[in-house]
């Protein structure tokens, strides 16, 4: 094998034993231990508190809109640090497209502002 090659072998081995720990503890999860069921072991139980009604109610449409809004947000803002830290070496281009970019994240988030996208009824 090539010296190249060779480098990767610890990310191999690594791969390999984690899977391996991942398989291993499925399997002897579900040999061990006593498989005795009843009524009060089965009953939802959560923080001392008693369970009342169901848990499968739906959540609205806003709260998953606005997840989204908040991941899709943070990711933009992630790619101003490496622009932030290479600012000198990237010159007038770097700092032209991180304008174009800022531009279409206020864009995109004065759309979201008018399209009432963020307010809670």
């Amino acid at each position: 094998m090539q010296s190249d090659q060779l480098n990767y072998i610890p990310i191999l081995m690594q791969f390999i034993l984690a899977v391996g720990f991942v398989v291993g503890t499925i399997l002897v999860s579900g040999k061990l231990g006593p498989k005795r069921s009843s009524e009060i072991k089965d009953k939802n139980f959560e923080c001392g508190i008693e369970s009342v009604g169901n848990a499968r109610i739906p959540f609205s449409v806003k709260y998953f809109l606005v997840a989204i809004l908040f991941v899709l947000f943070d990711v933009e803002v992630i790619f101003l640090y490496p622009w932030a830290i290479n600012f000198k070496e990237l010159g007038m281009e770097g700092m032209v497209k991180m304008v174009i970019f800022m531009f279409l994240l206020l864009v995109g988030f004065f759309y979201i502002i008018k399209k009432k996208a963020l307010e809670w009824e």
